[in-house]
C-alpha cells in the first residue's frame, strides 16, 4: 500500500490521504475531519455532509480519473511513450502530474507515515469475513472484535437487495483491499464501517476461531489415523452418513473432529 498526502497548494491546507493498493489497483481516500462540505473537494461534499470521511473506492477512483488525461485521448500512445509507460495507468498518470488539475489547487505527494486519525479509523477495518445462513456475514475487525451482520437489516445500503436476492452473489463475499470493504463479486461493496456499526458483537476473538479450526478440523489422513482405518473405510462411512465432510475435494475431504469422534460411539 502506497500513501499519498492530498493538500491544497494555494491555501496550504491539508485535505487528507490517498491510499493506493498496488496489487489490487484499488484506491481509498481518507479525508480530514476538519473539512466541511465547503472546504472538501466538490466530488466529496455529499459524503462530508453525511458524515462520511472514508471515501468508497468507486468515488475515490472517480476523483483520480477526473484529474488525469483520459485513456481515450487521441494522442494517448504518444503521451505514454513520452513518459516511458507501456500501458495506461491512472495512478501513474496521477503521480506524474503530482495530482495537479486545472479545476483546483490540489496536489499529492508521497507520505511515509499515516496520521493517527487514519490509524484509528483502520481499527474498524475488516481482517476477514465469511458468509453464514440467512444472509448473515460473520465479520472480523482489526480491533479484534467479531460481529454478526444481518444483511437484511441493511436494505437501505446500495446494492444490498441484489445481494440478498442472489445466493451466488451473496456467497461470493470476500474482503476488499486493506479491509476497507466487503465486496460481492467485486461489483458491490459494503464499507467496513457500515458492517462494524450495524453488526451484533459476538464475545469471541478471531484467534478463537483459528484455534477451533486448528484443533477441530481434520483432513482425510488425520481422520484415518484417529479412527485407525483406511481411506476406503472412511468413504464407506461418508456414504452411510456416519460422518459428513465439511468440505469435499478431489485431493481429500475435511471433517469436524467432533463428528469423527461421534462415529466411534
Amino acid at each position: 500500500m502506497k500513501p499519498f498526502e492530498i493538500f491544497d497548494a494555494e491555501n496550504k491546507n491539508y485535505i487528507g490521504h490517498l491510499l493506493y493498493f498496488e496489487k489490487e489497483k484499488s484506491i481509498i481516500i481518507e479525508l480530514s475531519e476538519k473539512l466541511d462540505e465547503w472546504t472538501a473537494p466538490l466530488l466529496f461534499s455529499g459524503f462530508i455532509k453525511r458524515g462520511i470521511f472514508t471515501i468508497p473506492r468507486s468515488a475515490s477512483r472517480l476523483w483520480v480519473r477526473e484529474r488525469v488525461i483520459p485513456s481515450g485521448r487521441q494522442n494517448i500512445s504518444t503521451i505514454l511513450a513520452n513518459h516511458k509507460l507501456k500501458e495506461y495507468d491512472e495512478m501513474k498518470m496521477l503521480m506524474i502530474s503530482r495530482g495537479r488539475c486545472s479545476q483546483d489547487s490540489l496536489q499529492i505527494r508521497e507520505s511515509d507515515i499515516l496520521p493517527d486519525y487514519i490509524l484509528e479509523r483502520m481499527k474498524h477495518n475488516l481482517t476477514g469475513l465469511f458468509t453464514s445462513e440467512e444472509h448473515v456475514c460473520i465479520c472480523f475487525f482489526a480491533d479484534e472484535s467479531v460481529k454478526k451482520v444481518d444483511l437484511k437489516k441493511l436494505r437501505e445500503a446500495e446494492g444490498v437487495d441484489k445481494i440478498i436476492s442472489n445466493e451466488k452473489l451473496f456467497e461470493s463475499a470476500c474482503m476488499g483491499a486493506g479491509g476497507y470493504y466487503a465486496t460481492f463479486n467485486d461489483s458491490i461493496d459494503l464499507p467496513s464501517s457500515l458492517l462494524y456499526n450495524s453488526g451484533t458483537l459476538i464475545p469471541i476473538r478471531k484467534n478463537d476461531f483459528v484455534r477451533f479450526v486448528q484443533k477441530n478440523v481434520l483432513d482425510t489422513a488425520e481422520t484415518e489415523t484417529l479412527l485407525g482405518c483406511s481411506r476406503q473405510n472412511i468413504a464407506y462411512m461418508v456414504k452411510r452418513n456416519h460422518i459428513t465432510p465439511m468440505k469435499e475435494d478431489v485431493m481429500g475431504n475435511l471433517y469436524l473432529k467432533d463428528d469423527v469422534l461421534r462415529s466411534r460411539w
